[in-house]
């Protein structure tokens, strides 16, 4: 019996060795006056600070903050910040990642204070804040939103009386840019209020926030329903709820609407909180959630018309999330330009049709529904100023009733790399 005994202990010591050691393993009867050198946690405890930490074979652990991390030796090593490894002034890398030695393991690790010092075999020192781990620590991410967000239905934006941003404070004052940056990044949309009915102001207020992102409809362009473009957004028609270029490859980040014009009746803008439909989703039919964020479909484009030749075609699933915190960051919903289904087998096929199904369902409850009147710079032969709506076309889908008499839009998309670069250069989270 105590033959057994040893070899089941022999194998413990085994497995502790292979770092596979667990903590079920540490608290059993005489495990640690048996093997009492096999392992040893390191306790820092004060009034100010709790820390443990274990170095193993393959890997540190360290539980601080109420977290338990986990750090690949090589990482560690590859994200040393000291001047020989990281250049600080350009915020780059330095070291040369392929240089280090994929088994490598320190040969001595200390704690000072808050700050865990590691001791290489070449004799390099790498020191990390404890914080900094934290923050940086794939267990820290997981627990991190990367973009806070209100998500709405119609009842509860209206409630929330977003304010809108007045051009001349908008243009002049870094106030009034953040404000209306911090409403657009909580909400999806943000509106501008007392631009002049021109093409020019609309520019001049898009690039305000960001470069404008030239496309196979130009850098800025006027929206009429004669169809001159292959589209039928450049109609009279009701065009119902959806997301723009999700035939790109990238679709366009941010949408810029203007009402120059409107000799008529009808064309209120529809938005939708495409975020808020996806969270219905989630919470109801979490399998559908999954599905409709792992299917690639295509979307494509074809268009023939006068000197207009393209054939886009993009790919992605409805909703793209991001991997380590499941946060929801893009919706692609266009059931206008969505192209044949062929990139899953048929027992799939239906599965996605059902998870879509519930999906457009949300989209399309009355509930979720927000209508807004775009207010025309001319009527008539009378000019007044009037609004300008940002939307985030990664998050809320919009649409149109159908309407009566001349309509004239302008407007331009946005690339999102540089609305959110302002952003963050304002102390926003984006």
């Amino acid at each position: 019996m105590w033959c057994r005994r040893l070899s089941h202990l022999q194998s413990r010591l085994q497995d502790l060795l292979r770092g596979r050691v667990t903590c079920w393993a540490l608290q059993q009867p005489n495990f640690k006056s048996l093997f009492p050198l096999a392992i040893h946690w390191h306790h820092t405890a004060s009034k100010s600070l709790n820390c443990v930490w274990q170095q193993h074979e393959d890997h540190f652990e360290l539980q601080y903050a109420n977290t338990v991390m986990r750090f690949d030796y090589v990482w560690l090593r590859d994200h040393c910040r000291s001047a020989s490894c990281y250049n600080s002034k350009t915020h780059q890398r330095s070291l040369d990642t392929a240089s280090v030695d994929l088994c490598i393991q320190p040969k001595t690790i200390r704690l000072d204070e808050t700050t865990l010092f590691f001791t290489w075999p070449d004799g390099h020192v790498t020191r990390y804040d404890l914080d900094w781990l934290v923050k940086n620590s794939y267990e820290g991410q997981k627990q991190k939103v990367i973009q806070p967000r209100i998500l709405w239905n119609a009842e509860i934006y209206q409630q929330a009386q977003v304010p809108s941003v007045d051009f001349q404070s908008f243009l002049e004052t870094k106030e009034g840019l953040k404000n209306f940056l911090q409403n657009f990044l909580l909400y999806g949309i943000a509106f501008v209020e007392n631009v002049p009915p021109t093409q020019e102001h609309t520019e001049k207020l898009a690039e305000r926030i960001s470069l404008i992102r030239e496309t196979i409809y130009g850098r800025m362009w006027y929206f009429t329903s004669d169809f001159s473009r292959g589209d039928t957004a450049y109609t009279k028609l009701a065009l119902d709820r959806h997301t723009d270029t999700t035939y790109f490859q990238e679709p366009c980040g941010i949408q810029v609407f203007h009402c120059l014009k409107h000799e008529g009746t009808g064309g209120r803008t529809l938005l939708v909180d495409g975020f808020y439909a996806a969270e219905q989703v989630l919470q109801k039919a979490p399998e559908e959630f999954e599905l409709l964020s792992n299917v690639p479909l295509k979307h494509e484009y074809i268009e023939n018309v006068g000197e207009c030749h393209n054939h886009m075609i993009g790919v992605g699933p409805v909703l793209n999330i991001y991997p380590w915190n499941k946060e929801l960051y893009m919706i692609r919903y266009n059931n206008y330009d969505r192209a044949v289904i062929n990139t899953v087998p048929y027992d799939v096929v239906h599965r996605w049709y059902t998870a879509h199904r519930t999906l457009t369902i949300e989209l399309r409850k009355p509930e979720n529904e927000f209508w807004v009147k775009l207010k025309p710079g001319r009527v008539g032969a009378k000019l007044k100023r009037c609004q300008v709506l940002f939307i985030d076309n990664w998050r809320v889908l919009h649409g149109r009733e159908s309407f009566t008499g001349y309509r004239q839009l302008c407007g331009c998309y946005l690339t999102r790399d540089d609305v959110l670069n302002t952003a963050r250069l304002l102390g926003l989270q984006a």
